[in-house]
């Protein structure tokens, strides 16, 4: 798991180790791994350093320091490096080193424009993690214009305009290729809308780990879903690996339960369970799926958590549906349809508060608004709006669930305050019937894990969740790979993704 530290963090890392920071050893080491990783990139996509043209956005404070350094120690390998000041002032050391090896600075005028369209590499040290609300000018006029330019373009530990917090971004934000950030991952270049502009995110160590503390949260990678999405082992048998129920579709929406139950069977629990409600959606399943067993039983004896609400209509069967579930001792994981009577029945979010049982929700931005959480869709198109995490957060303690804020940068947030971040996830689950695979693939890790009783705090759940989401945004970038993605393609692609096959370890860690 990778860390994620806020702000506040990361300033107070800095000052406990004053010295360092003082004497400059902390912007020199910051300065050396962006130079590293600007090299890096310039030799695979510019065939090298030497010659290339290299532009600089240079603000006053130490992020334009880190720019400026960088842009020396580029102009020692052969670059030709220009910078633009975006004030009346920038960095002193960082503005004389760049001198002595060559380079020039200059202020941001009309004639600064023609740098821009010609440059070939455009790096943003305007304002680092200190960017918050609108860019003032002429700050706002310079991103706009480095984002039309053709050029590669590098942020210095955050994209200027994009929160570091929150991921908030106002009116005109630096839309960078790379983001090459320092001592740790921010909550801003992993939240929408600011992980639009992050572009790939590289993380240089400058020494400050053992001072930062308790991450904000986590993220998951390939590693962590192979342990927690544990294979068969030699003893198991079908009941010992966990048994995922499923109550999904309906007359209305039948594929809900079909890729509900397609992505259950495709986990790591031996047997999947279909509550047949007298729609027809159960033989179906069962005519598609011959491994899915049916019943018209809640409680059933054998499963260990359930999957609910996917393609319900918002009836009163599928309420009698919920609260049965809800009253079962298991994991229940609820989803779409569910959520709609949820948010309708002050009864249903007593139960839900009231269990001792892991619950986890799984709303979209309308669903979660539906729900109490402080948002609206227009968060994910750049408005101004409440913190994506905070608001996660918040919603989790009050209903005593795991949500799972689904978007770009989906949020795992548990009543504990375990907070996971994912980064598998693709625009391509951006496609109906996806969620409804989210939901199946999260039973059946939530059921495995159940049963072999590795749910003993709200942070195992929330990990359990996490891994699930990353297992779909990876499946969702292999069906991507094979053209228009659908839900039924993501829910093949679990096999894939699951299970070792050989796939995964050619793209299983995803986005760096």
């Amino acid at each position: 798991m990778r860390p994620v530290h806020g702000c506040e963090q990361i300033r107070r890392a800095e000052h406990a180790h004053g010295r360092e920071l003082a004497d400059g050893t902390l912007m020199m080491r910051a300065s050396n791994g962006l130079t590293v990783e600007i090299a890096r990139g310039m030799r695979a996509r510019l065939a090298g350093v030497v010659g290339r043209r290299v532009v600089i956005l240079a603000g006053p404070g130490n992020n334009g320091g880190d720019a400026l350094h960088a842009g020396a120690l580029l102009a020692d390998r052969g670059a030709e490096v220009r910078a633009l000041t975006t004030g009346s002032r920038h960095h002193a050391a960082g503005g004389q080193a760049l001198r002595r090896a060559g380079g020039l600075i200059r202020p941001w005028d009309d004639q600064a424009r023609a740098l821009l369209a010609r440059a070939d590499v455009i790096v943003d040290g305007i304002l680092g993690i200190g960017s918050s609300g609108q860019l003032r000018e002429p700050v706002g006029t310079i991103v706009a214009m480095a984002n039309r330019a053709a050029a590669w373009r590098v942020s210095v530990d955050m994209p200027t305009g994009v929160d570091a917090d929150t991921g908030d971004v106002g009116a005109e934000a630096f839309r960078a290729d790379t983001t090459v950030t320092f001592a740790a991952l921010k909550p801003g270049l992993l939240i929408a809308p600011g992980k639009e502009y992050a572009g790939r995110i590289s993380v240089i160590d400058i020494g400050i780990d053992d001072a930062l503390g308790p991450p904000v949260a986590r993220t998951i990678d390939a590693a962590d879903a192979d342990r927690l999405c544990r294979p068969a082992q030699f003893a198991d048998y079908k009941y010992r690996r966990g048994v995922t129920g499923i109550a999904a579709g309906s007359a209305q929406y039948p594929g809900a339960g079909l890729l509900c139950a397609a992505a259950a069977l495709a986990g790591p629990t031996g047997m999947t369970v279909l509550l047949d409600r007298g729609d027809g959606v159960a033989g179906e399943v069962v005519r598609q799926h011959p491994e899915v067993v049916r019943t018209d039983r809640i409680p059933h004896e054998r499963v260990t958590a359930w999957a609910c609400g996917p393609g319900f209509a918002g009836t009163d069967e599928d309420h009698a549906t919920v609260a049965a579930i809800l009253g079962a001792p298991l994991p229940v994981v609820l989803d779409a349809g569910a959520l709609t009577v949820l948010a309708q029945a002050a009864d249903l979010r007593a139960m839900l508060h009231a269990r001792s049982a892991p619950t986890v929700i799984t709303p979209h931005e309308g669903e979660f608004a539906r729900l109490g959480g402080a948002s609206g869709p227009d968060r994910l198109a750049g408005a101004s709006g409440p913190d994506r995490l905070a608001g996660a957060r918040e919603l989790s303690a009050r209903l005593n669930a795991v949500v799972v804020r689904k978007g770009p940068g989906t949020i795992v947030s548990a009543p504990d305050g375990t907070c996971l971040i994912d980064r598998a996830g693709t625009p391509a689950l951006a496609t109906a019937g996806s969620g409804d695979v989210l939901t199946g693939c999260i039973a059946s890790l939530l059921a495995a894990a159940q049963a072999r009783g590795a749910l003993i705090a709200d942070a195992d759940v929330a990990e359990a969740v996490a891994a699930a989401c990353w297992l779909h945004g990876m499946a969702g970038r292999l069906a991507q790979g094979r053209g228009t993605v659908t839900a039924s393609a993501i829910a093949r692609a679990l096999y894939r993704v699951q299970g070792g096959h050989p796939s995964r370890g050619q793209s299983g860690h995803g986005p760096r």
